[in-house]
């Protein structure tokens, strides 16, 4: 794989590229590494009722992590990547973006507690929220778009290991039995808080950046360039987030439980591409702008390379899951085997999704047309939630998952045709 990532890129880029992919490995095989250890012991102590409850709590607090990463991922990342030779348009870009966060950060909370005490089956459980909500303080706290830019991922690695080593050592030590699951959402926050105030040191400290009040008309236009990932993004919560929290009202937290438990199984395996895409998105903004037609060829062959492996870890993930989903989880969870065979293939088609959208449609300067095709899939989607979660219960949100990329599949590659990238 690394050899042909070499020959993929040129020389003067081959060396940050392998870095970046290298340090961003490492953290995605952490990823997959830690939850593994975690949410075996996780389930069976919580139970499917208080592990299905604190994932209801995460998929709702998950809206405003959204709310406050504005789509910055993608279009503050560009921006960075752009202008990081210029420390001073650097600082200023850092200072713009982590302003409206913060400012949507104060929005988010005062949303939440007005929903909080508004309705009976959050406000009796208020404390799990409020703890859950330190989440999205500290992934703002966090400015992984800076790092992505700057294409210093190693930072991201060590600072998102960090956290997760807090979480995972914490887990062991103060969960004990099912009335612990309060501690769950306190102990996560807690290490995002950490990692979050290191990371803003390291930016102020190594990177020179220097913080400064942002102009209306700076913030302005860092809203409007964000905006269409911003509403993509919202529009693919639809079928990632939206799935446990539709499901959460509809059925009861036991349900929700075995949902998400084999949901996040198959987003740790996903996590395993996130490197190459991380990686080569930067890499992409940056060749578009120099030469186009090598730009288009390298997204070919990237996309060829994506399917096969992504269809390969798919498949063998949905023949091995009655063995191995048992032993992870425990017999308790045996429920959870059906849903796991049907959300695996979402890898296979998150892997294209990514090439053809984010790489392909957003990179190459047509975010407008990736908001558009996600917006279109995000509203089939919930309407296939409603039709097929009382009809087939937690099988539900999978079936819609798998049908819901499948369709961003072929619409992105009919308008890359059309546009002669392909």
């Amino acid at each position: 794989m690394i050899e042909k990532i070499k020959n993929m890129f040129g020389s003067q880029e081959k060396r940050r590229l392998l870095e970046n992919f290298m340090s961003l490995s490492i953290l995605q095989v952490a990823n997959y590494i830690l939850p593994l250890i975690t949410l075996p012991y996780l389930v069976r102590v919580l139970g499917p009722d208080k592990f299905g409850l604190i994932s209801f709590a995460q998929a709702f607090i998950g809206y405003f992590s959204i709310l406050t990463n504005y789509g910055f991922n993608l279009s503050a990342t560009r921006e960075i990547s752009i202008n990081r030779e210029n420390q001073e348009k650097v600082s200023e870009i850092f200072s713009a973006v982590i302003t409206i966060q913060l400012l949507l950060t104060i929005l988010s909370f005062i949303i939440m507690t007005l929903i909080m005490f508004s309705s009976t089956k959050f406000s009796k459980d208020w404390l799990l929220y409020f703890y859950t909500f330190g989440m999205v303080v500290g992934q703002v706290l966090f400015p992984v778009w800076f790092f992505q830019g700057m294409e210093r991922m190693k930072y991201i690695t060590f600072l998102n290991i960090t956290a997760k080593l807090i979480f995972t050592v914490a887990i062991f030590i103060f969960i004990h039995k099912s009335s612990d699951y309060i501690y769950v959402p306190l102990i996560n926050s807690l290490g995002y808080l950490i990692a979050g105030v290191i990371s803003l040191w390291i930016i102020f400290k190594d990177f020179g950046v220097k913080f400064t009040l942002p102009s209306f008309e700076n913030i302005k236009y860092h809203l409007k360039e964000g905006w269409h990932i911003f509403i993509s993004t919202v529009a693919v919560s639809l079928y990632t987030t939206s799935n446990t929290f539709i499901l959460g009202l509809f059925t009861n937290n036991t349900i929700v439980g075995y949902y998400s438990a084999a949901e996040r199984l198959v987003r740790a395996v996903q996590g395993l591409w996130s490197p190459v895409s991380q990686t080569i998105y930067p890499y992409f903004s940056k060749l578009y702008n120099q030469d186009q037609g090598k730009a288009k060829q390298l997204l070919v062959r990237v996309l060829g390379i994506a399917a096969m492996i992504t269809f390969l870890i798919s498949t063998l993930g949905c023949l091995s899951a009655p063995f191995f989903l048992p032993l992870v989880l425990g017999k308790e969870y045996l429920p959870s085997v059906p849903v796991f065979q049907i959300l695996v293939f979402v890898i296979f088609a998150v892997g294209i999704n990514n090439i053809l959208g984010i790489q392909g449609l957003v990179s190459f300067g047509y975010g407008y047309k990736f908001s558009q095709v996600v917006i279109i899939a995000g509203i089939v989607h919930l309407t296939l939630l409603f039709v097929l979660i009382p009809k087939f219960d937690y099988l539900g949100p999978a079936i819609a998952t798998i049908l819901s990329e499948l369709f961003i599949c072929v619409i992105e590659y009919i308008i890359l045709k059309r546009l002669r990238v392909l």
